[in-house]
């Protein structure tokens, strides 16, 4: 008799494993945790309190945010975790993200849908796939995942997992949508020579946070940025570096494209923290997020 309960308790166990149809992860966002389930190699990783970022996750250089789909799933999302793969990779983004999804109506929807197909992830998970928009959805009632291409192949949703630098999670505290960026440093000095200043810049990670600026403008922002170098020394010379930029653009107004934005970057002397740099930007509109976002992850996504 003991035998036979076992072996059905084994057998209900298996039966379970396999209608699982995603891995279930907690809120990174809520729990301080310091994993998130996104595939590595991403060049950026971005945390949103997506209901606090709607207004500005509109200005993400991401072609894909338009899809009627995405749309619904930012819709109802309340907060996730979003990787930005460079080209070479073959995937465009992937998504993580936890809120109310009508997974039932959601999943029937797509079954009718000729255009969306089922497919299996390499773990064994279940997925829906549209090569018209290069997406993949896995949803349930709590959790979804999403991940688009750069090529007709199926992009896997799911990914291994990555844990993210233990600073990130104090770093971020307060702000509505926050990234971090790793090996930025050629991605730096791209950027800076396309705004007119050549500077070579020793960073090792760079973490991004936006929030709410202490301003009376209406819808006004802030950006802070800090950037990792080697050492302390490094930090000092980059702080001079910047400080000699600021100099330069101090009597620039502004200017059309990435000009715009300098001296909104250079507003305020950057501050060090052994061997880091933080740098708050000016209070940011509508213009310079936009700008903002396509300067980081337009060329993170490259």
């Amino acid at each position: 008799m003991r035998k036979q309960k076992i072996y059905y308790s084994l057998l209900a166990a298996v039966f379970f494993l396999s209608c699982q149809t995603a891995p279930k992860f907690s809120d990174p966002l809520l729990d301080g945790s310091n994993f998130i389930p996104l595939e590595p190699g991403a060049s950026a990783y971005i945390f949103a309190d997506v209901q606090q970022a709607r207004p500005v996750l509109d200005f993400f250089p991401i072609p894909e945010m338009n899809d009627k789909y995405v749309i619904q799933i930012i819709d109802k999302t309340k907060s996730a975790v979003m990787g930005i793969y460079p080209a070479e990779s073959g995937r465009q983004f992937q998504l993580a993200g936890w809120g109310n999804y009508p997974s039932g109506r959601g999943g029937l929807a797509l079954g009718m849908n000729k255009s969306w197909k089922k497919n299996r992830s390499a773990g064994g998970y279940s997925y829906w796939y549209s090569e018209a928009n290069r997406l993949s959805v896995n949803m349930s009632t709590s959790q979804i995942y999403a991940s688009t291409s750069r090529t007709t192949a199926p992009s896997d949703p799911f990914g291994a997992g990555i844990e993210f630098p233990d600073a990130f999670n104090e770093f971020r505290r307060g702000s509505f949508l926050a990234c971090w960026l790793d090996t930025p440093g050629p991605l730096l000095n791209t950027i800076f020579q396309s705004m007119g200043l050549p500077l070579q810049i020793p960073v090792e990670l760079i973490f991004i946070s936006l929030a709410q600026a202490n301003s009376e403008s209406a819808g006004a922002y802030e950006a802070l940025i800090r950037m990792k170098t080697p050492s302390a020394s490094q930090a000092r010379g980059l702080a001079a570096m910047i400080s000699m930029a600021r100099l330069f653009t101090s009597g620039n107004s502004g200017g059309d494209g990435l000009a715009a934005l300098t001296p909104v970057l250079f507003a305020n002397a950057p501050v060090q923290d052994s061997d880091s740099l933080i740098i708050k930007t000016a209070p940011l509109g509508e213009k310079e997020i936009a700008l903002l976002f396509n300067l980081f992850l337009v060329n993170a996504g490259k």
